[in-house]
C-alpha cells in the first residue's frame, strides 16, 4: 500500500465536485487534486480550466483520472449522484443514489483501505452509512459533510439578527441533513454568552417566534436556492474545504459532520450529524453533549427516521 499524500480525489465533476476542487485549489493545502467522472471529457475539461489559473495559487497539480488514483489520496470525496430537483426532498433521492454508490464504493475499496472517504452526495446521512457498510472501513474514516453547511447557514442568520461576526457565534444544527434537522439552541452562545442572555446586549427580540423563524429559514435554505438557480454549490464547496482543512492540518476542529453512531443518544444503525472533532485520522471524537429535552427528542426522532429508511434499503450488508 502506498503512503498517503497531500492529495484529494473528487468523484463527480459536476457543479459541486468542480466547485470543491476550485475552493481547495484556492485554499492551498493540497499538492494534487484528481477529478473522476463517468463523463471523462467533462473531468478533463474541468481540470484544464483549473490548471489555467495555476499561476495565481500555491503549487498544485490538477488532473483527471481513474480509481487507481485513490491508492495514495488522503481523502476521497464523493459528490457523484443525481441532484435534488425543485420540490424534491433529499430523501427522495435515496434509492437512485444508493444504486450509484453501490458501483462507486467497491471501486474505491479495490484501490485503498487507508484513505478517508468524505461523502457529499445526498441524502448524505444514508449514503454515509451505506459507504461505511460497502467499504468495510473503520468508522473514523467514513465521514459525511452532514450539517456543516446548515450550521454555517444558522450562524449567518444569527449574525444578521444580532449584528455580529458569525465567527463569534457558536451554534449547531444537528441530526439529519434535511427536513428533520435540529437547531441546538441550548448549546448556542455568542462570545461565550448564552444566546438568551445575549439579547439584552443587542436589544433585539429573542422570542420563540423569532427563533422558529430563523430555524425555518435554515431548514428551507437549500430549497430556496434550488428554486432560484437549480443547484447549490458555492457554500457546500466552502464547507467541504473547511472539513478538509481540519483533516490535512490535523486541527482537531469541532464540526457537525455526519458519521455512523454507536449508541450516542441511544441511536444505532444510522448516521447523522453531531459536534465532532475532526483531524488527520478522520473522526477523532463524537461529542454527545447535553441537550434540552425537546432537542434530544427531536434528534432521536431524526435518527429513528433515518434508521427506518436504511432498514428499508437493506443496507445492513
Amino acid at each position: 500500500m502506498k503512503s498517503l499524500r497531500d492529495k484529494i480525489v473528487v468523484i463527480g465533476a459536476g457543479f459541486v465536485g468542480s466547485t470543491i476542487a476550485y475552493a481547495v485549489m484556492n485554499a492551498g493545502f493540497v499538492s494534487e487534486i484528481v477529478l473522476i467522472d463517468i463523463n471523462k471529457e467533462k473531468a478533463e475539461g474541468e481540470a484544464m480550466d483549473l490548471n489555467h489559473g495555476a499561476s495565481f495559487v500555491k503549487p498544485v497539480l490538477v488532473k483527471s483520472g481513474d480509481y487507481s488514483e485513490c491508492s495514495d489520496a488522503r481523502v476521497i470525496i464523493i459528490t457523484a449522484g443525481l441532484n435534488q430537483k425543485p420540490g424534491e426532498t433529499r430523501l427522495d433521492l435515496v434509492k437512485k443514489n444508493a444504486d450509484i454508490f453501490k458501483k462507486i464504493v467497491p471501486d474505491i475499496k479495490d484501490n485503498t483501505n487507508e484513505s478517508i472517504i468524505l461523502v457529499v452526495s445526498n441524502p448524505v446521512d444514508i449514503l454515509t452509512y451505506l459507504t461505511l457498510k460497502l467499504s468495510g472501513f473503520p468508522r473514523k474514516q467514513v465521514i459525511g459533510s452532514g450539517t456543516v453547511l446548515d450550521t454555517s447557514r444558522f450562524r449567518y442568520l444569527l449574525s444578521r439578527k444580532c449584528m455580529i461576526n458569525p465567527k463569534n457565534i457558536h451554534a449547531y444544527i444537528i441530526g439529519e441533513h434535511g427536513d428533520h434537522e435540529v437547531a441546538a439552541w441550548s448549546l448556542t452562545n455568542i462570545v461565550g454568552i448564552p444566546f438568551e442572555k445575549y439579547c439584552k446586549y443587542c436589544g433585539e427580540s429573542c422570542s420563540e417566534n423569532v427563533k422558529k423563524e430563523i430555524f425555518e429559514k435554515v431548514r428551507i435554505s437549500a430549497y430556496e436556492v434550488i428554486k432560484r438557480k437549480e443547484a447549490t454549490y458555492y457554500a457546500i464547496g466552502l464547507a467541504v474545504t473547511r472539513i478538509l482543512e481540519s483533516i490535512f492540518r490535523n486541527e482537531h476542529t469541532i464540526l457537525t459532520v455526519s458519521s455512523a453512531l454507536k449508541g450516542e443518544y441511544g441511536l444505532y444503525r444510522t448516521a447523522l450529524s453531531l459536534p465532532t472533532m475532526v483531524g488527520i485520522r478522520g473522526i477523532e471524537k463524537i461529542l454527545a453533549l447535553e441537550l434540552a429535552p425537546d432537542e434530544k427528542n427531536s434528534l432521536v426522532d431524526s435518527g429513528g427516521l433515518l434508521a427506518r429508511v436504511i432498514e428499508e434499503l437493506n443496507i445492513e450488508l
